[in-house]
């Protein structure tokens, strides 16, 4: 499909008479595989869901860890959390369109962290946090920073919980999206956990400043991208439907709607 410069950006509400590709963030591919018909009502009619506050502190490490490594972005050595982990083949990775594809929230320009899948005509992506180069292989390893404080003293950061299923798909997306791009990809990908700790005997407020501690786990992840085409189709077909798939039994949405239903 040839798309002109004049034609529309195809994103917010679908619209199946517009032929540009239909621009979907990585959220947007996350609610569909959550509840359908959650994502059927906001992509296909447009119904605004009530929105949730952003995490802040959470957004604060990502950006400090970023200028962290970024010190070491494209230089002969890498940071020494790495070279401490026995890693210090992998060197953060320094590219021109480096910032582009850190930024989450644009899709209009070449450049940035997405791709059009042809059958679906859906453009996805996102916002990456970090990539490393490994010296010896010469291949990218995608990077994604989480923030967390364990309540259980002792307690080992994994990647088991089921809630973490969304950040090992995002892991899966990025991977598969930068392969797309052009670049060679390992499989293997890294979460880089801050863990908030709240246990050890040390002085969180100061004279003129708090300072929290944070314990470090650097955690591997094998990366399954066969998930990614089918469903990509599957939105599609959710998209150009008349009707509406059921909701996911736990979708509190979904259960909100039938409550509200069961007393008119």
């Amino acid at each position: 499909m040839v798309v002109t410069a004049m034609q529309k950006r195809h994103r917010g509400q679908f619209n199946p008479e517009n032929p540009s590709a239909y621009e979907l963030g990585r959220s947007g591919i996350e609610n569909f595989i959550w509840c359908p018909a959650c994502f059927y009502l906001q992509q296909a009619k447009g119904i605004k869901f009530p929105g949730i506050p952003g995490f802040n502190l959470n957004d604060a490490t990502d950006i400090l860890l970023k200028r962290d490594f970024d010190r070491y972005r494209g230089g002969q050595q890498t940071h020494p959390f790495l070279v401490k982990m026995g890693m210090g083949h992998l060197v953060p990775f320094a590219h021109e369109d480096f910032e582009l594809w850190t930024q989450s929230m644009h899709f209009g320009s070449e450049g940035r962290m997405h791709t059009v899948h042809e059958e679906s005509n859906i453009k996805f992506g996102g916002g990456l946090d970090d990539v490393w180069l490994n010296t010896e292989t010469n291949e990218l390893h995608i990077v994604d920073y989480k923030s967390t404080s364990q309540k259980a003293e002792g307690k080992q950061i994994t990647l088991d919980d089921p809630w973490k299923a969304a950040y090992k798909r995002q892991m899966d997306m990025y991977v598969w999206i930068m392969r797309h791009k052009g670049f060679e990809v390992s499989s293997t990908g890294y979460f880089l956990y801050c863990d908030g700790d709240r246990f050890s005997d040390y002085e969180f407020l100061r004279l003129d400043e708090a300072m929290m501690k944070f314990k470090m786990s650097l955690i591997p992840y094998k990366v399954d991208t066969h998930w990614i085409e089918p469903t990509l189709i599957q939105i599609k077909e959710c998209l150009i439907s008349d009707n509406m798939p059921v909701h996911n039994a736990n979708c509190e949405h979904g259960q909100f709607i039938d409550a509200v239903e069961c007393i008119r």
